[in-house]
């Protein structure tokens, strides 16, 4: 067997329709398209502002800018309640790397915040982006010290 021996399977291809090529091509006259109509019109399809008295495709689309929406480039902290950091000994110094070792992170390469739900009574050390007012008195107030980490 050589190469120019080799042919495709039967059935395995098919010519394309050569629509418009008279009546005995099978696809002539209408070409297909069926008689009359907004269908069987050149450049049929429209366009995206008239869709039949619906509002347009354009104007449904949801405003990005301008105030009161949600910024683009905001940043997604991770969210630490004070009462979940009562699982840690008295004395540890508590950093983003140990909160995401113990699985209390969503993602891990986003910055931390500490909100002030819930009591701490050990003396922790407490690293993190940002405090809530409440969570810094609260750590505070149990002997341990709130450090901002600078991003």
């Amino acid at each position: 067997m050589k190469l120019n021996d080799l042919k495709p399977n039967e059935g395995a291809k098919r010519d394309r329709k050569r629509v418009s090529r008279g009546i005995a091509a099978g696809q002539g006259k209408t070409a297909g398209r069926g008689t009359k109509g907004q269908h069987s019109r050149q450049g049929f399809g429209g366009h995206l502002y008239h869709q039949g008295g619906n509002l347009p495709f354009y104007r449904r689309l949801p405003f990005l800018r301008g105030e009161g929406f949600s910024p683009i480039n905001r940043i997604e902290y991770n969210e630490v309640n004070v009462a979940s950091l009562e699982k840690f000994k008295a004395g540890t110094e508590v950093t983003p790397e140990l909160l995401a070792d113990n699985k209390m992170l969503h993602k891990n390469q986003n910055p931390v915040a500490i909100l002030g739900n819930g009591e701490l009574k050990k003396a922790l050390t407490v690293r993190a982006h940002r405090f809530t007012d409440g969570a810094r008195k609260k750590i505070e107030a149990a002997g341990g010290k709130a450090e901002i980490i600078e991003s």
